[in-house]
């Protein structure tokens, strides 16, 4: 006697994706928790920063997942256009609205940190002004996904928009050698060695290694809860 796999709804698969998205985040969560405990307790002052200094492993961080999250925002939304695959227009949407939330995380730990080492809340530096304008030009990604109702025609303008955010991340990270900028040169990212101590060096990549599951974790998560939308609306129709 044979049996045939019963083939899962659309919606179980949705929430089944939805599960492990948040399983992930939690786990993030406590990873970014452990974070701070080893960059109070166990990471040496700065010399020079003192306690400011802190900040620099949650920032970092989270200006390193917004990049990453507007950059696949970008390369998947080309991908779309080339292939027409909503799925993967559902990803660029879940990845941007991620990236927005790192990048308003990272434009406030930002200034927190400025105030006490520049004496001031903010300054229209080269790269401050370009990652804020990049930060404002996925909010419009999202508005316009929320203005748009047919769904080829936002999938392709979102697309567009997606892409000429992709084409502003190096630009940001390549603003601090091309203008006089307060803004510190990267010191990881950048063709020598990087200038960290290793107590540092250490807990800024395992808060990096955290901050990048988190990103995978909430973007599973809402990418889950786009599909759980879509089988509602199938089943709706049907």
């Amino acid at each position: 006697m044979t049996t045939s796999a019963v083939p899962t709804p659309p919606l179980d698969r949705a929430r089944a994706v939805v599960r492990r998205g948040t399983v992930i985040s939690a786990v993030a969560l406590l990873g970014i928790a452990g974070v701070y405990v080893l960059a109070l307790g166990f990471t040496p002052v700065e010399v020079h920063q003192g306690l400011a200094q802190k900040i620099f492993y949650i920032h970092v961080p989270a200006a390193w997942s917004a990049m990453l999250a507007f950059s696949l925002v970008g390369i998947v939304s080309a991908l779309y256009l080339w292939l027409q695959d909503p799925r993967m227009d559902l990803f660029a949407a879940s990845s941007a609205e991620v990236g927005v939330a790192f990048a308003a995380v990272m434009l406030t730990t930002g200034p927190i940190w400025a105030k006490p080492i520049w004496g001031t809340w903010w300054t229209w530096d080269a790269r401050l002004t370009l990652t804020l304008f990049l930060f404002f030009l996925f909010v419009g990604y999202l508005s316009l996904r929320t203005a748009l109702h047919d769904r080829h025609e936002r999938a392709r303008f979102s697309a567009v928009v997606g892409i000429m955010g992709l084409l502003l991340v190096p630009f940001i990270h390549l603003s601090v050698y091309l203008f006089r900028t307060l803004h510190p040169q990267p010191i990881v990212l950048k063709p020598s060695a990087p200038s960290l101590p290793w107590e540092m060096l250490r807990t800024l990549l395992v808060s990096t290694a955290m901050f990048t599951l988190l990103y995978v974790g909430l973007v599973t998560m809402r990418y889950g809860i786009g599909l759980a939308a879509e089988a509602e609306e199938e089943r709706d129709a049907a």
